[in-house]
């Protein structure tokens, strides 16, 4: 069982090595012009590379590859399923609060603050998400949060798109 262990990291660590060196950065790529908001521009914000489904899958993998390290402070992308819906935070800052589930499998914490940024009214279990913002390490699979602009332009403006609506 311990060989089968090691060899399921060694395999793993390969993947993330030979992905990673032909990745583009996950900051690195601007957005399509059709995903870009017009007049908005800010030297602080980088926009992610568009969300297709190869680049889902690398998404996936620096996700992964973050959580299994243990990592905070991430800048990604991604895109996922609505697994469950949570109960807003009303304490402090207000955060919508769902269940994200990536196609490599990965859940995910969405809470994305609804002081800074409109709340998705119209969300269901099921629905499709995209999302751009910070992860953050947790041991249930982390969570993903900055997915609105920041107000005082020190961090870089995150967002959900959920039916072709950005929130941000």
């Amino acid at each position: 069982m311990k060989k089968i262990l090691l060899v399921a990291v060694v395999i793993f660590v390969g993947y993330t090595v030979f992905n990673n060196q032909s990745e583009v950065g996950v900051n690195e790529a601007p957005l399509p012009a059709s995903q870009q908001d017009v007049g908005k521009s800010n030297a602080v914000n980088q926009a992610p590379p568009s969300i297709s489904g190869q680049h889902t899958d690398k998404s996936d993998a620096v996700i992964a590859k973050a959580f299994s390290s243990h990592e905070s402070n991430v800048q990604i992308s991604g895109q996922g399923v609505v697994t469950k819906l949570l109960p807003d935070d009303n304490r402090g800052s207000r955060h919508q609060k769902f269940l994200l589930k990536l196609s490599s499998g990965h859940m995910l914490l969405v809470a994305h603050n609804i002081d800074l940024a409109p709340k998705i009214n119209n969300l269901r279990e099921g629905d499709s998400v995209q999302f751009y913002g910070e992860y953050e390490w947790n041991e249930k699979g982390g969570m993903v949060h900055w997915t609105h602009r920041d107000p005082r332009g020190s961090h870089v403006d995150g967002w959900l798109q959920h039916q072709e609506r950005k929130y941000q």
